[in-house]
């Protein structure tokens, strides 16, 4: 069984390089405290600036749930993320889905970020409840990015 990827896109008022810092730096800033696999809403999001790099999570007191690890960082332009959550949204090594962020240059001097997250046949029987979950729920995360960046170019 064949999942089409869930693809999203936004533009926004920064410079591809203030976008994709805004984005893969600032995450816990524009992402909705309590909206995440953790059982507390957390401190910070993390993404390690690094191929290899982890994605976690950090509650207030310091626990940290992982999320998925960097595929590719690839500053201004890309940023592909391995997610590493199942159906549930718990923290599963044997699922890897890719999540790739592009960060492309407008003639206005903005930027449109795209968002693919892929790979979802691989959650079997759940793909396509999963697929309806995310395909809600990441045009909402990048508004939430879209504003964010707004008020802090």
């Amino acid at each position: 069984m064949s999942i089409a990827p869930v693809k999203c896109s936004v533009e926004v008022k920064a410079p591809a390089a203030r976008a994709f810092e805004l984005f893969a730096q600032n995450m816990g800033a524009w992402w909705p405290r309590g909206k995440t696999p953790a059982g507390n809403p957390h401190a910070e999001l993390v993404i390690e600036p690094r191929r290899n790099g982890r994605w976690f999570e950090r509650d207030e007191a310091g626990h940290e749930t992982p999320w998925g690890k960097v595929l590719a960082w690839e500053p201004p332009r890309r940023l592909l993320l391995g997610w590493q959550l199942n159906h549930q949204f718990r923290f599963d090594d044997q699922v890897l889905m890719e999540v790739e962020i592009l960060f492309e240059t407008l003639a206005s001097g903005g930027t449109r970020v795209s968002l693919e997250h892929r790979d979802l046949e691989q959650l079997g029987a759940e793909a396509a409840s999963f697929a309806g979950k995310i395909g809600a729920g990441w045009p909402e995360r990048m508004a939430n990015f879209a504003t964010y960046t707004a008020t802090h170019p």
